[in-house]
């Protein structure tokens, strides 16, 4: 049997056609946990975050958490946020490790995205087809890793309080968001690390630069996968944009689960497209 297993970064609680399991990450405030699973209140989350004055942080899945994902399968493909900024690959590298010694004859392929959330969804989407196609399970990993370098996130942010919190970006950098209702725009690095690219003032100039970003990496009417914390109305708007350019282009949008809600905070849009 076939597992598809990713991190809860992915936003992701099922996925058709395939055995699909997210394992959590774990958003840490005051002394109050909040696991990254499907019973998890984001709104709920964003309220508590948006009170709160303390320190905040997030755990990666533990060891356990992965071994127990691993159980049932004999070909395991594992997606994971980027490792610039989290240690969840090398805890499932850790765990892949452990797990072999007692079943040597699994097959378990790890995929450091370099990045997160709908590119981690898009890469998902993938595997899953290209394992509906019957292909050798090194096959399916050449081709998911290569159409990986076809894919590409941006996301628009309100806030970076809690980004700039866990060293993820330079406070200096923070501080200038929000002003004035200017909001920051992004791109995942080839390094997978965070890299502004435009300050935007408002939704209508923050959706028109996104687009035009997207554009300008190469997009021509391939798939679209949004996700947002809390901001539908901007998830739609820039759908809608898309859509206006690419009528016939498959887009999808998602709200984020809990990892993704707690650093793009309320009202973060995400993006991921592919330019194939």
């Amino acid at each position: 049997m076939m597992k598809l297993i990713a991190d809860s970064s992915a936003n992701l609680t099922m996925l058709e056609g395939v055995t699909y399991q997210s394992v959590p990450m774990t958003i840490r405030a005051g002394e109050r946990d909040f696991v990254d699973d499907e019973t998890l209140d984001t709104h709920e989350l964003l309220d508590y975050l948006a009170a709160h004055n303390g320190k905040s942080s997030t755990a990666c899945p533990s060891l356990d958490g992965w071994l127990k994902a691993f159980e049932g399968a004999d070909e395991i493909f594992v997606i994971t946020i980027t490792s610039s900024l989290s240690g969840t690959c090398a805890s499932a590298m850790a765990a892949r490790d452990v797990y072999l010694q007692s079943h040597p004859e699994v097959k378990i392929h790890i995929f450091d995205t370099l990045s997160t959330g709908p590119e981690m969804q898009l890469l998902a989407e993938k595997l899953a087809e290209l394992h509906a196609k019957g292909l050798p399970f090194d096959v399916v990993c050449e081709k998911a890793q290569e159409y990986l370098a076809t894919t590409h996130l941006f996301f628009s942010l309100k806030s970076l309080h809690n980004l700039a919190q866990n060293g993820r970006v330079s406070k200096l950098t923070a501080g200038a968001v929000g002003i004035l209702g200017i909001q920051i725009l992004s791109t995942a690095s080839s390094e997978g690390t965070i890299q502004p690219v435009e300050k935007c003032r408002g939704e209508k100039k923050t959706r028109e630069a996104m687009v035009q970003h997207i554009l300008d990496t190469g997009y021509h009417g391939g798939k679209v996968r949004i996700h947002h914390a809390e901001n539908p109305e901007a998830a739609g708007a820039l759908a809608a944009s898309l859509r206006e350019r690419f009528p016939e282009a498959d887009i999808e949008i998602l709200p984020c689960a809990g990892l993704c809600s707690y650093y793009a905070e309320r009202g973060g849009v995400i993006v991921g497209f592919e330019t194939i």
